[in-house]
C-alpha cells in the first residue's frame, strides 16, 4: 500500500478536531484564478515544515483543514486544543504521560498522577483513550491516575479545554484523551531500559516486608488471598459481636500472618529499574488494505523513602496536641502490556486495543508520635499492600463514505483494587509509674486515650464499564456539515471494606493501656517490632471487633446521550462550531443487604437522575494568515463521584488520609466561555493569549472532619457557588544557530513557556447551610465568602530551554515548572490546609549512538535538581503546623534503548 495511502489512513484516525467540510482533497478552497500545482506545492512545504501529524482518535468526525493551508493540529481545530505528540512526549523526558501532562498549559500533576485542568481538581477531569471512557481503579480518583500509562504506549495526548457536544457532559476544566499506537509505518523492535534512584533512597535504609518471593513483580503468589476462616466466618452471613469466643480466636489466628506483619529495616535500598520491549509490523492485505500489529510490554519497579511530619492543634493552632513522625518505605510495581490490531482498507480504519495495567504498591511504616495532652508516646508499625488493576478493550472503526463519515466505538473495561492484609499495630508508652508504664506495650484492648487497637483491613473494590456509541459527519453542502451521534455507558462498582480490632479480655487488675508483666512476656508483646500472633493469643479470649459497620457498597449509574452539531464556514475565513448535547444519567449508591443474614441499617442511600440539555458555541475567525482569534461558550456538569458518595472507609496511601464519602451530594453546573487569540510564527512557532471565566453552581469541596473519640477523615460537600477566571498564555520559538558553524551547524534553539494566571472564588452568604454525613451544618462552618477552590493554584507556570539537532537525535531540555500554593481541603472550623508545591527544575538529555553497527538511543535525566520538597500545612496568625509535609531529594536516571 502506497504511503500516501497509509498517511490518509493515520488521518482518519483523528476525529472531532476539526471542519470536515474542509476536507483536504474536496475542498480545501482554492480561489479562483490559484493554480492548484501551485497550491499544492505550498501545501506539502508547509506540511514538510510542521512534520508528521500525530495520531488522534475521538469520537465524531475526521481531522481536516479549516483554511487555505495545510496546518498543525491545534490550529486547524475547531476547539481549543493541546496536542503532545511522541516527539513532544519524549522531549519532556517523562516516562509517565501524567509528567509529560504536565508541561501543557494550564495542566497541573498532584500527587500519583492526577492532572488539573486549570486549577480545577481532578473531580472536574475527564480521561479517555482513543475517544472513550477510562474507569479508574483508584476509588480515591475520579479518573484513572494517569501516571500508570507508560509513554512507549502513547502516540499522542490531546487535551481541549472548550467543550464541544461530541464528548461527555462532565467537561469542567477539560478532557484529557489519549491516543494509543495503531498501525506502524514499517516492523520495527525497540527494547529499552533504564535505572534511577534519588537522593533520599537510592542506597539508604529503608523499611519493608516479606509478603510473598514474587512481590518485585506486582503479583502475588496466593499468599495474600483471604485466610480461610475469614471466608467461612464471611460465608455465614454473621455478625462477629454474635459468634462465639472460638470463632473469634479462629479468624484472629489468621488475620496476623509473621510474613505480612513482621517490619524489617532494609539497608541499601537497590535503584529503580524499568524494562519495556515494544514491536509492530504491517502488511498488505490484498491490493487496497494493510493490517497492522503493534505490542507492548513493561515492567518498572521503584523504591521511595519519606519522613513525613503530620501534627494536630487546637482551633487556633497555637497549641500542638499531637506530633507525629512517619517513616515510610513505597516499593512501587508498575507492570503493563498492550496489545493493538489495525486495519486500513480503502479509506476506512480499524482498530481493536487491549490495554492491561497492575499498579501494586507495597507499603511499609513505622510512625512516632507524642501526645501532648496526655504525655504518652506511641508507635504506629503498618503493612499494606494496594493492587490496581485496569483491563480495557476497545473496538473504533472509522469510515467514510464520500461526504458521509461514521464512526463505531465500543468495549468494556473492568478495574479491580484490593488492598488484603492492611496491618496496623499501635504501641503506648504511657510514662507512667505503673509495671509497664516505661514500656511500648501492644494496645489490644478497646481504644485507650485515642489510640485504635491493633487492626487488619481487608478491602476489595470491582468496577465494570460497557460502553458504546455511534457518531455520523455528513456534508450538507460544500461548507456545511451536521453531526450526530449517541453515547451508551454503564457503569457498576461493588466495593467491600472488613476490618477487624483485638478486644483481648482483661480482669480489673490490669493497666489501662495493655496487659500485665506476666502476660506481655507470655504474648512478646513488650516492645515495638515484636509481633502479635493470633496463634500464640488464642487461649487468652482474643475477641475481634469489626469496625466497617457498612462493609458493602453496590454503585451504578447509567447514561444515555445524543447530540447534534453543525459546523459552518459562512466564509473561508470564518468557522462557526455549534451544537447542545442531551445527556440523561441515574446513578445509585446503596449498602449491600445482603452481607449480613440480618439486614444492614444505618447508611443513607443515594439516588440521583437528572437530565440535561448542554449547548455549547465556537466561533474561529482567520484575522490574517498568521492570526486566529477564538470564541466559545458552553454549558457542562459534574456529577458526584462514587468513592465521594459511598459512606465507607478508604485509606490513600499517598497524602496519608483517610476519607469517607458523602450520600447528600448533588450534581453541579458549569457555565464556560472563553475569547483566545493564536499568532503563527511558521514552522510550528506560535504565540497564543486566552482569557476564561467559569461559573459552577454547587461545587463540591474536599471537608475534614472529626470521629467522634479522636481522628479524623477527609470527606466532601457541595458548597452554594463559585467562579473561576483567569488568564493563559504560551509561546513556542526555534532560532536555529546554523550560524554559528562547527558542531552548532544543524542545531535549534528551542524555548517553550507557558503561564496560567487563575483566580476563583467561592460565593458563602449568611444562612447558607449544606449536607454532611451526620447532618446538616452551615457552609461558613469550613468555607469563608472569596475563598478559593481546593486545588486551584493562581500561577501556574512551565519554561523549556532546548537544544537540538535536525540531523540526528541530540536533545538537551532545561525544564523549569511553578505552581503557586492552593488549598487541598476544607477543615471544620480550622484554617484551610494547604498545598505548596513551589518550582521545581528538570534536565533532560537525549542522545544517539552506534555500537556494532546498531544504533542505541541514551537518555539522561535529573529531576528535582534544587530538592524541592512537599508542603502541606495549616497557618494562622502566625501559628503553623505540618499536615503531611516531607524532604524530597533530587532524582537521576540512565536509560538506553534500541530499535531494530
Amino acid at each position: 500500500m502506497s504511503t500516501g495511502k497509509r498517511l490518509a489512513g493515520v488521518l482518519l484516525l483523528s476525529t472531532a478536531l476539526s471542519f470536515p467540510a474542509a476536507a483536504l482533497a474536496q475542498t480545501t478552497g482554492v480561489p479562483a484564478g490559484d493554480d492548484p500545482s501551485t497550491q499544492a506545492a505550498e501545501e506539502q512545504q508547509a506540511e514538510d515544515a510542521l512534520g508528521d501529524q500525530p495520531d488522534i482518535s475521538v469520537p465524531g468526525g475526521t481531522i481536516v483543514v479549516t483554511g487555505r493551508k495545510v496546518r498543525d493540529v491545534t490550529r486547524s481545530s475547531t476547539q481549543v486544543v493541546s496536542v503532545l505528540s511522541a516527539d513532544d512526549i519524549a522531549r519532556t523526558g517523562d516516562g509517565d504521560i501524567a509528567g509529560a501532562l504536565g508541561r501543557v498549559t494550564g495542566l497541573s500533576v498532584v500527587g500519583d498522577g492526577r492532572v488539573y485542568v486549570r486549577g480545577l481538581g481532578d473531580r472536574y477531569s475527564l480521561a479517555m483513550m482513543n475517544g472513550l471512557p477510562l474507569p479508574s481503579p483508584e476509588p480515591l480518583s475520579r479518573v484513572v491516575p494517569l501516571d500508570i500509562f507508560p509513554t512507549n504506549v502513547i502516540a499522542s495526548s490531546l487535551v481541549q479545554k472548550t467543550y464541544s457536544p461530541n464528548f461527555p457532559g462532565e467537561f469542567g476544566g477539560g478532557v484529557i484523551n489519549l491516543t494509543t499506537r495503531a498501525v506502524p509505518e514499517e516492523s520495527f523492535l525497540k527494547i529499552s531500559a533504564s535505572m534511577s534512584g534519588d537522593t533520599r533512597t537510592t542506597g539508604r535504609n529503608g523499611l519493608s516486608y516479606y509478603g510473598s518471593d514474587i512481590d518485585w513483580t506486582g503479583f502475588d503468589n496466593g499468599n495474600r488471598d483471604l485466610p480461610s476462616n475469614l471466608v467461612s466466618f464471611i460465608d455465614s452471613g454473621a455478625r462477629m459481636e454474635d459468634t462465639s469466643i472460638a470463632v473469634q480466636e479462629g479468624v484472629a489466628a489468621q488475620l496476623f500472618p509473621l510474613n505480612m506483619a513482621t517490619v524489617q529495616k532494609v539497608g541499601n535500598l537497590p535503584p529503580n529499574f524499568s524494562g519495556f520491549l515494544t514491536g509492530g509490523t504491517s502488511f498488505d492485505v490484498g491490493d487496497d488494505a494493510v493490517f497492522g500489529v503493534i505490542a507492548t510490554v513493561g515492567l518498572k519497579n521503584d523504591w521511595r523513602n519519606r519522613l513525613v511530619t503530620s501534627q494536630q492543634a487546637n482551633t487556633d493552632l497555637s497549641e500542638l496536641t499531637d506530633d507525629t513522625e512517619n517513616f515510610i518505605t513505597d516499593q512501587r510495581m508498575l507492570f503493563n502490556a498492550l496489545l493493538g490490531l489495525g486495519l486500513d482498507f480503502g479509506e476506512h480504519t480499524v482498530r481493536w486495543t487491549n490495554l492491561y495495567i497492575r499498579d501494586t504498591l507495597k507499603q511499609s511504616s513505622l510512625a512516632n508520635t507524642f501526645q501532648y495532652e496526655d504525655e504518652f508516646d506511641v508507635i504506629t508499625q503498618n503493612t499494606a499492600w494496594y493492587e490496581r488493576q485496569l483491563i480495557d478493550s476497545q473496538l473504533v472503526g472509522e469510515f467514510e463514505f464520500g461526504p458521509l463519515s461514521l464512526d463505531l466505538r465500543g468495549g468494556y473495561a473492568r478495574t479491580d483494587r484490593e488492598a488484603p492484609y492492611n496491618l496496623t499495630y499501635n504501641y503506648v508508652r504511657t510514662n507512667l509509674d505503673t509495671p509497664t508504664g516505661q514500656y511500648y506495650v501492644a494496645n489490644i484492648t478497646n481504644q485507650i486515650n485515642n489510640v485504635n487497637p491493633v487492626s487488619a483491613a481487608f478491602d476489595d473494590l470491582q468496577e465494570e464499564l460497557w460502553y458504546g456509541g455511534i457518531d455520523a459527519s455528513y456534508e450538507l453542502m460544500p461548507n456545511l456539515t451536521a453531526t450526530v451521534g449517541y453515547a451508551y455507558s454503564d457503569t457498576s462498582r461493588y466495593s467491600t471494606r472488613r476490618e477487624f480490632t483485638l478486644a483481648v479480655t482483661t480482669d480489673s487488675d490490669m493497666v489501662g493501656s495493655g496487659l500485665d508483666e506476666s502476660v506481655l512476656d507470655a504474648v512478646a508483646l513488650r516492645r515495638p517490632g515484636d509481633l502479635i500472633n493470633g496463634a500464640t493469643l488464642a487461649g487468652f479470649d482474643v475477641g475481634l471487633n469489626e469496625t466497617s459497620a457498612f462493609p458493602a457498597f453496590d454503585a451504578a449509574m447509567t447514561i444515555h446521550a445524543g447530540y447534534g452539531q453543525l459546523r459552518w464556514l459562512p466564509i473561508d475565513t470564518l468557522t462557526v462550531d455549534v451544537g447542545a448535547r442531551y445527556e440523561t444519567a441515574d446513578q445509585s449508591v446503596a449498602l449491600d443487604q445482603s452481607i449480613f443474614v440480618d439486614p444492614v441499617s444505618g447508611a443513607t442511600e443515594t439516588y440521583n437522575s437528572n437530565d440535561y440539555i448542554l449547548p455549547a458555541a465556537t466561533i474561529t475567525w482567520e484575522a490574517s494568515d498568521d492570526l486566529q482569534l477564538r470564541l466559545s461558550a458552553s454549558k457542562t456538569i459534574a456529577r458526584p463521584q462514587f468513592r465521594e458518595l459511598v459512606e465507607q472507609n478508604f485509606y490513600d496511601p499517598e497524602n496519608n488520609r483517610q476519607y469517607r464519602g458523602n450520600p447528600y451530594l448533588t450534581d453541579s453546573e458549569l457555565f464556560n466561555a472563553e475569547a483566545r487569540a493564536e499568532y503563527y510564527l511558521g514552522g510550528g512557532d506560535k504565540i497564543s493569549l486566552a482569557g476564561f471565566y467559569k461559573k459552577l453552581d454547587n461545587p463540591i469541596e474536599a471537608i475534614v472532619l472529626s470521629l467522634p473519640g479522636g481522628g479524623r477523615y477527609t470527606t466532601f460537600a457541595n458548597v452554594p457557588e463559585a467562579q473561576l477566571y483567569g488568564a493563559e498564555f504560551e509561546a513556542q520559538k526555534a532560532f536555529p544557530l546554523y550560524d554559528l558553524g562547527g558542531w552548532f551547524d544543524a542545531k535549534n534553539f528551542r524555548v517553550a513557556a507557558n503561564y496560567t494566571w487563575s483566580k476563583s472564588e467561592i460565593a458563602v452568604s449568611d444562612g447558607d447551610t449544606t449536607l454532611i454525613p451526620g447532618g446538616s451544618t452551615a457552609v461558613s462552618n469550613f468555607v469563608a465568602d472569596g475563598d478559593p477552590l481546593t486545588g486551584q493554584s493562581e500561577h501556574v507556570a512551565n519554561l523549556q530551554l532546548g537544544l537540538e539537532d535536525e540531523d540526528r537525535l541530540e536533545q538537551f531540555t532545561l525544564i523549569l515548572a511553578y505552581a503557586s500554593k492552593r488549598v487541598t481541603r476544607r477543615d471544620f472550623q480550622r484554617p484551610e490546609i494547604v498545598e505548596d508545591p513551589g518550582l521545581t527544575v528538570d534536565f533532560v538529555a537525549r542522545s544517539e549512538m552506534d555500537f556494532l553497527g546498531q544504533n542505541i538511543q541514551l537518555s539522561f535525566e535529573a529531576r528535582n535538581i534544587f530538592g524541592r520538597d512537599n508542603w502541606e500545612y495549616q497557618e494562622t496568625g502566625g501559628n503553623r503546623i505540618e499536615v503531611n509535609s516531607y524532604r524530597k531529594g533530587p532524582s537521576f536516571s540512565l536509560g538506553a534503548s534500541m530499535e531494530f
